[in-house]
């Protein structure tokens, strides 16, 4: 899922535009999930949940043996498909379902879940991500984090029409999720979420602010330089993201 400002909704529900594959947020998630012990293997099959047009799947596919993104729009199914035609990608498959209402019988050996979980009805629906995932399976997810300055998904507010409104994120979560777009998380909140519903939770980070919602000039240059630098950050202020990887045992 996105974090671009474009808005969409199904069933009563915001859902972010898929990101584009260039996104330094997306080539990021990737490469951290590149950085879990033993995730990549030729031998195995991924899924990933929530997987729009496939940005992150595609660019996973030369290291699994299948692959397998599930999303419930139609359109996403259109253009994954393209996508996977330019890029060769014969060992990737698209399902069109809504995992929260499909009795999902599958199940792989890797899971990934970029930006997803927010947008659950419900966030029991976690329980779904480890019944899909093989005993012995490795998971990766990131959530929106609450502690960075703007929020990423918008509010119905009429008064601030503008997605990105700044403090938002930073009201009690009661409030917040009265009138958010999707849910935000600290890292103690996500990593309580995955244990009560039986993931051994191996790593929690915070994802350096991408900024690719700034066009490019040297201020941006500057920004990822000198004070949004590397992936992953010690300060909660400048993260836009958790990223978390854990085990199904």
């Amino acid at each position: 899922m996105s974090i671009v400002d474009k808005k969409r909704f199904k069933d009563g529900h915001y859902i972010g535009l898929p990101a584009d594959f260039n996104d330094l947020f997306v080539r990021t998630r990737v490469d951290l999930v590149r950085q879990i012990p033993g995730f990549y293997d030729s031998e195995k099959d991924l899924v990933d949940v929530g997987c729009g047009n496939g940005n992150s799947l595609f660019l996973l596919a030369p290291f699994f043996k299948k692959l397998t993104g599930l999303d419930f729009f139609p359109e996403n199914e259109e253009l994954f498909n393209t996508i996977k035609q330019e890029r060769g990608c014969s060992n990737c498959e698209f399902i069109l379902m809504n995992v929260e209402d499909a009795d999902v019988n599958l199940q792989f050996d890797r899971l990934i879940c970029f930006e997803v979980i927010e947008h659950f009805k419900s966030e029991e629906t976690v329980a779904m991500l480890y019944r899909i995932l093989k005993p012995g399976g490795k998971m990766a997810i990131t959530v929106p984090h609450k502690w960075w300055l703007f929020e990423t998904h918008g509010a119905r507010l009429p008064l601030l029409p503008w997605n990105r409104v700044p403090f938002f994120s930073f009201l009690p979560r009661s409030l917040h999720e009265r009138w958010a777009n999707a849910r935000i998380y600290t890292k103690k909140r996500i990593v309580k979420l995955l244990i009560k519903h039986g993931f051994v939770v191996k790593e929690a980070k915070w994802m350096t602010a991408p900024l690719d919602v700034l066009q490019e000039s040297k201020f941006k240059s500057w920004m990822l330089k000198y004070l949004f630098k590397g992936q992953v950050t010690k300060n909660p202020f400048l993260a836009t993201n958790v990223f978390v990887w854990a085990e199904k045992v």
